[in-house]
């Protein structure tokens, strides 16, 4: 877990806290630590009190988006720091349209995988 820089910050529209994700997914707060942990999510420490924040886009109402944990999955492998992770994520991708996250939540994974497979070779 990293704090980020402003740039990545304004990448990001919506952030959520842990407890927030809690509550959404309906599970206690150490479940969602223990997404983090597992690398299904990921987190940075944002705001005055460096309390920990996820994505908003990586939840889907009352679930993690599909497709999420692998596409982080195969960034991790490319040696992608969690902030290299995010700015890709929401950086726009003009082959796909918009950004690898939006592509996510439209369940378009396929695509986004691709694409992250191809930063290896």
């Amino acid at each position: 877990m990293t704090e980020i820089d402003a740039k990545i910050d304004a990448l990001v529209p919506e952030w959520l806290t842990l407890p927030d994700i809690a509550e959404m997914l309906g599970v206690e707060v150490t479940r969602v630590r223990q997404l983090v942990k597992e690398g299904q999510l990921i987190a940075v420490r944002r705001g005055e009190n460096r309390a920990l924040h996820v994505p908003a886009a990586f939840i889907d109402g009352d679930k993690v988006v599909k497709g999420l944990s692998g596409t982080l999955t195969l960034l991790r492998d490319d040696g992608f720091t969690v902030e290299e992770m995010i700015e890709w994520l929401f950086t726009p991708d003009p082959s796909l349209p918009g950004t690898p996250a939006q592509a996510l939540s439209e369940n378009r994974g396929t695509e986004v995988k691709r694409r992250a497979q191809a930063l290896a070779v």
